[in-house]
């Protein structure tokens, strides 16, 4: 069904998406692990030695004939199988690789077990998987079986899923020839991306919700065709891989959440910290692909909340606006494709930031922190805090103190964690770390009654109207994801929500500078950044989204700061100018 260099034409992009935002190159890593897979020289059905960090000798005898061993060999044949049933590797497409869970080992360093290529998936039996060192080497590979039998190979995805483990931290990954993850990048063949939301079976994939926009990057299966004619070592040299870094569709920052890459007319790679959590991944995003293609051949669009019709929500819609976008062609006011809103003075009183949510996180730190300090959310909340705090005092920040190791003890950390939160939120600082723990505080105070969301009177209206229209509205705020759900889902007029397409927060950038804007556009999708209306009350925040290309006007609303003169922006009072 396929060659061994189609896998290997896109791996510099798919790989890419794993890395984070000091771009190690790939080639080393991926000359290495080639030289050591693919016919390395290992005999047939024979072991390599290798020794952990710790001394452990993990390809002894023994050891590779244990049960940890045994059960992920048994396990990987029983996925294949089932996969196949599922239509996701058949005609030896696809593949799979699990990690051999052993608490006594380090996760970097534990074993990996990987199903060969080009073989039938559904017979395949445990003897059958390759068993790679926690670096990519092999240290087992199978015995040949007799004619028409080929002779084994490891996977060609090999060093694509090495990078799946080195850079994501993954415990296994998936590799799904499933039709549905091939058509859905063929609805449309210049989308980077496949977005969806409201959709029950989104609550699966790994850090979203019901109402979160779910993204998954798409990259070209034919990107870089010219390079197959030269040798593999060539095709990924140096300065190919740099080369495709700087053009890559799927930079880290852009897709801080994603666990998968479709691969336009070929399938998709999941990833998971589990076997478990990849493969019920897996079948979240191909029901939710199933569903798209389902929902485009009955003409609604997936990608919007109200999942409408799609000539609805694709086309410009023309009508008198007073504060509306200039159409030069047609000389007639046309509204964008879509609105990114500010919160605090745009969409709400200044006031209710100001005297309201920063005084319940402020008065609520200690509190909070003592009675989830065990919880994920919080311990990870903590590793954020600490990060950032050490980052302070190495820059003599104000109001920066030490907070003492774990095993100071629980109440010496809170106080020094207190501490720290309070001087943050006296300067109005627009740190990640801050703002993830105020999204955790206000989401017990939303729970508990104790918070309401507070809007201008016509925001929940124009909210409406524009969907109504099929323009996809998306939030950008300092304020963490978490805290801006909840602020829209809890209000006096309902669950706002429904109305929005999305939510962006300071991960993608700060609000003052344009690199910001421009990853949003990206991860919009928009022929143009121009099809972008945003609006904000902050001068600096419209200079560095109109030096993106995006439209911008101001929102001017009682208790905002007074603007500077000429500043060159277009103003409005209310969002039904608009």
């Amino acid at each position: 069904m396929h060659t061994d260099r189609n896998q290997i034409r896109y791996l510099p992009q798919v790989a890419a998406a794993f890395l984070p935002a000091s771009r190690t190159p790939l080639s080393r890593f991926y000359l290495r692990t080639t030289n050591a897979i693919p016919h390395c020289g290992v005999a047939k059905g024979e072991s390599m030695a290798a020794v952990n960090g710790s001394g452990v000798s993990l390809a002894s005898q023994a050891y590779m004939e244990g049960n940890a061993v045994k059960e992920t060999r048994a396990l990987v044949a029983d996925l294949c199988r089932q996969f196949y049933s599922l239509g996701w590797v058949s005609g030896t497409g696809g593949s799979i690789t699990i990690k051999v869970h052993d608490d006594c080992i380090p996760k970097p360093q534990q074993l990996i077990l990987m199903s060969p290529s080009g073989v039938q998936k559904e017979r395949m039996e445990a003897e059958d998987m390759y068993v790679m060192s926690g670096n990519g080497s092999i240290l087992y590979a199978p015995s040949p079986k007799p004619y028409p039998h080929k002779p084994p190979k490891c996977s060609d995805c090999a060093p694509l899923f090495m990078k799946a483990y080195e850079m994501r931290d993954a415990g296994a990954v998936i590799h799904s020839h499933g039709m549905e993850s091939c058509l859905v990048t063929m609805l449309n063949p210049s989308a980077k991306e496949f977005k969806i939301t409201h959709m029950e079976m989104i609550k699966g994939i790994k850090g979203h919700g019901y109402y979160d926009e779910l993204v998954v990057p798409i990259i070209e299966n034919t990107a870089y065709e010219n390079e197959l004619t030269e040798s593999l070592t060539k095709a990924v040299n140096i300065c190919y891989l740099q080369f495709s870094y700087s053009t890559l569709l799927l930079p880290i920052e852009a897709y801080p959440k994603t666990t998968a890459v479709l691969v336009r007319n070929h399938g998709i790679y999941v990833w998971g910290d589990t076997w478990i959590s990849a493969k019920t991944q897996s079948e979240c995003y191909h029901y939710l692909f199933d569903a798209a293609i389902k929902l485009h051949q009955m003409g609604l669009d997936w990608s919007t909340p109200s999942h409408g019709p799609i000539q609805q929500a694709r086309g410009a819609i023309s009508a008198p606006v007073k504060a509306g976008l200039k159409d030069s062609s047609h000389n007639s006011e046309t509204f964008p494709c879509c609105i990114l809103l500010d919160i605090e003075g745009t969409t709400t009183p200044i006031t209710f930031v100001a005297d309201v949510l920063f005084p319940y996180a402020r008065d609520n730190v200690g509190k909070h922190l003592s009675a989830t300090y065990e919880t994920e959310d919080t311990q990870e909340d903590i590793k954020l805090l600490r990060s950032q705090v050490e980052d302070d005092l190495a820059h003599g920040i104000d109001g920066a103190v030490p907070i003492p190791p774990d095993g100071a003890g629980k109440d010496a950390v809170i106080a020094a964690l207190v501490a720290n939160v309070e001087a943050m939120i006296r300067a109005d600082r627009k740190i990640t770390a801050l703002k993830q723990l105020q999204g955790h505080i206000w989401r017990t105070g939303f729970q508990n009654n104790e918070l309401k969301g507070e809007f201008y009177n016509d925001v929940p209206e124009a909210l409406q109207s524009w969907h109504a229209l099929g323009i996809k509205v998306y939030i950008y705020s300092s304020g963490s994801r978490l805290a801006q759900r909840l602020v829209f889902g809890n209000t006096k007029s309902g669950d706002l929500r429904k109305y929005l397409s999305g939510f962006f927060d300071t991960n993608i950038g700060n609000k003052r500078e344009t690199s910001s804007y421009v990853q949003i556009s990206e991860s919009l999708g928009v022929d143009s950044p121009s099809e972008i209306l945003f609006l904000t009350d902050v001068v600096q925040e419209a200079v560095a989204a109109k030096a993106a290309g995006l439209k911008v006007m101001i929102s001017v609303r009682p208790g905002n700061a007074p603007l500077p003169e000429n500043h060159g922006f277009k103003t409005i009072n209310s969002f039904l100018e608009i």
